[in-house]
């Protein structure tokens, strides 16, 4: 077994240690889980999110014991990078792995766990949402800012950055889901935009993204709208084509 946890949370260590060793018969249900499991857990007063992560195939058991790191210890690793370079993420708590002869087991991150007001799916999914413009420019900036901080965040897509009010136009981010990072020393604009394509499929919605990215790159926005919609198509047919092949395979379910 590894376990690692967050130097200011050192005191905590028992009490964290057997809220993952009780995963399977306790904590609350967070989410569908369809892939990976989340459940909360109460911490000195306050609620932590663990995430179980699912049991890697055969060759991933392998690979994750001797040529990468789980994406329990990378969810750990990355947030305490993020928050060193003030972008917003749920505080690190720990992360736990399980390892027999063949590889790795099963592994755990365990984090802050944050109530939030809306996800940028809400912006997709309701348009007239409250204050939806304001909000979309708001996150845009946030992006810009990931992007000048050289931070490639490749599951930047409508459910993994959380949004919390801050007052009654200002807004925080979160990311979420970060075990799939890249950092840089700089962004070439193609790789900007390419990270910025999986968010929405909505015409309207990337052209206000667009006239807000234009006024922080001083890039022509004529040029960040061909090219974020050129990328936001591709995604788009990309992705439904996956999903008519899958059907078509599962077609006896």
């Amino acid at each position: 077994m590894q376990f690692k946890i967050n130097n200011r949370l050192i005191k905590y260590t028992d009490s964290v240690k057997s809220s993952i060793l009780e995963f399977k018969s306790s904590g609350k249900i967070f989410g569908d889980g369809k892939r990976n499991i989340i459940k909360l857990f109460e911490l000195d007063g306050k609620t932590i999110n663990i995430k179980s992560f699912k049991i890697p195939n055969l060759i991933n058991k392998i690979v994750y014991k001797y040529f990468r790191k789980s994406k329990a210890r990378r969810s750990f690793e990355y947030a305490t990078l993020l928050l060193e370079k003030g972008i917003g993420t749920p505080e690190p708590i720990a992360y736990l792995e399980n390892y027999n002869w063949i590889g790795l087991k099963d592994s755990y991150y365990v984090s802050e766990h944050l109530q939030c007001d809306l996800t940028y799916r809400e912006l997709v999914e309701i348009p007239d949402y409250p204050d939806h413009e304001n909000i979309l420019r708001q996150f845009t900036q946030f992006s810009f800012l990931l992007h000048q901080k050289g931070i490639e965040f490749k599951d930047h897509s409508p459910g993994n950055t959380l949004i919390l009010k801050k007052s009654q136009e200002q807004y925080d981010f979160f990311l979420v889901d970060l075990n799939r990072m890249e950092f840089h020393k700089s962004m070439p604009f193609e790789l900007r935009m390419k990270n910025l394509c999986r968010l929405t499929p909505m015409k309207e919605m990337v052209a206000v993204m667009s006239n807000e990215y234009a006024k922080l790159s001083g890039e022509s926005e004529e040029l960040i709208f061909e090219t974020l919609w050129k990328y936001t198509a591709d995604f788009q047919e990309k992705y439904w084509r996956k999903k008519r092949l899958k059907k078509k395979l599962k077609f006896w379910k």
